[in-house]
């Protein structure tokens, strides 16, 4: 890609993730890095996200950014100021796209019309709208903080807010969850009318109240109950002009979630705030996971990395599979080669046995998951990446015989030549 004006190139796209970990309560199920009860340090939080912002952007200057991720917790409890000040700070201070893509993620209880209408006018175009179930005694076994007669409230503040790109979280496998229960929550969600929705299967991670309560035995809808939910969906959503372009997510034309799809797609992106993470010039890192740390270390000079390592190539190229198998674009043989200069034979060898079990498909030269596949994609990858490795060893040791067959006649020769010569 080329500077327009100057006919130079230009700097690979960028993506902003920033991270609000503040939460009104704090539901069963999550494990992400969020925290109910600290509004006491929203204002220093807020200094600290701004001044990391300030200092990040000489490192990225002439990075065209696609899009911002306003993330959680709950980014609209933390309160339309805040989030319309740190939108300022990130339009000031970086290099952002006119059409950029900038999501925020909401509760339908700590959204109404005024304050979306002013997130709207600062640039937010995007809202991402938990509503999780259309159940209210699902919400409540969730611990959730609102009920769907105010995420039908809160869709519809968006719409006379003139926001026209709306995405709803949906859940299934809930504690008591029914295929019939699911079916009749992905109708309400769809009679919304969203341009997006994300459904995914409910995990249980170890460390949260939702673990304690599977622990002392209550019953959760078991993988075969919640491949059957899935599965629906798909058919359903697609029936419903939804198309699936990632294992969880489906879209109407046009919708897809940019920010999203340039995770999948490796793409470079910078995260700000506690636990976020980052992915650029070829180093991975991490922030602290302590949001007091986070802010005193932004303030006062301190330490706020938690982990940085540079990527080995032979590591992408199993990240490709990992993440590039999670879309319908899946991946392709040619990009697999020229990127990594891998062959790509033992992994297609591998995916022709998926597809004569249902799990694959191709389409010439490109391969992806079928959604039979996409419910198995861990195991899926995992004996991908084995395969790879395998490959790999293999010709390495292949390399190896050969330089050492190469060296042994080498020696061989030198060795004749160096043969003092006979006596007379």
């Amino acid at each position: 890609m080329r500077n327009e004006t100057r006919g130079e190139p230009m700097a690979e796209k960028l993506s902003l993730y920033l991270h609000i970990p503040f939460c009104r309560s704090k539901c069963d199920y999550c494990d992400f890095y969020s925290l109910a009860g600290r509004d006491d340090r929203m204002d220093d939080y807020q200094k600290a996200l701004v001044k990391h912002l300030k200092e990040a952007a000489p490192r990225v200057k002439g990075y065209p950014v696609e899009s911002v991720y306003f993330g959680g917790g709950t980014p609209s409890y933390y309160g339309e100021k805040r989030i319309r000040e740190l939108l300022g700070v990130v339009r000031r201070h970086y290099n952002v796209c006119h059409d950029a893509e900038i999501t925020m993620e909401a509760n339908p209880d700590s959204v109404n019309r005024r304050d979306l209408a002013w997130l709207r006018f600062a640039g937010v175009n995007r809202l991402s709208l938990g509503i999780q179930s259309t159940c209210d005694r699902e919400l409540s076994a969730l611990h959730r903080p609102h009920t769907f007669a105010q995420a039908r409230e809160a869709v519809l503040a968006a719409r006379a807010a003139k926001f026209k790109n709306i995405s709803l979280d949906l859940i299934c496998g809930l504690p008591g969850q029914t295929l019939e229960g699911w079916k009749d929550t992905l109708e309400q969600a769809v009679r919304l009318a969203p341009e997006h929705l994300s459904c995914y299967g409910l995990k249980v991670e170890e460390g949260t109240p939702l673990a304690a309560r599977a622990a002392r035995g209550e019953l959760l809808p078991d993988d075969d109950a919640q491949a059957d939910m899935y599965l629906w969906a798909v058919k359903r959503l697609a029936e419903a002009g939804y198309r699936q372009y990632e294992i969880s997510n489906f879209a109407r034309s046009g919708f897809q979630s940019r920010h999203n799809l340039r995770y999948w797609m490796m793409k470079p992106y910078l995260g700000f705030g506690p636990g976020a993470h980052s992915d650029f010039g070829g180093r991975r890192f991490s922030f602290v996971k302590d949001l007091d740390a986070y802010i005193d270390g932004i303030l006062n000079g301190g330490t706020v990395m938690d982990s940085s390592e540079t990527i080995p190539q032979r590591e992408r190229s199993g990240e490709y599979l990992m993440l590039c198998l999670r879309t319908t674009r899946g991946i392709e043989e040619w990009e697999y080669r020229r990127t990594y200069f891998m062959n790509f034979d033992a992994i297609e060898g591998k995916l022709a046995e998926f597809e004569h079990r249902g799990w694959a498909t191709r389409a010439g030269n490109r391969w992806r998951l079928t959604p039979e596949g996409f419910l198995l994609s861990n195991q899926l990858i995992v004996e991908l990446m084995e395969r790879q490795e395998a490959a790999a060893l293999s010709g390495t040791l292949e390399r190896l015989r050969h330089v050492a067959d190469k060296m042994g006649r080498t020696a061989k020769e030198v060795g004749h030549g160096a043969e003092p010569p006979e006596k007379p």
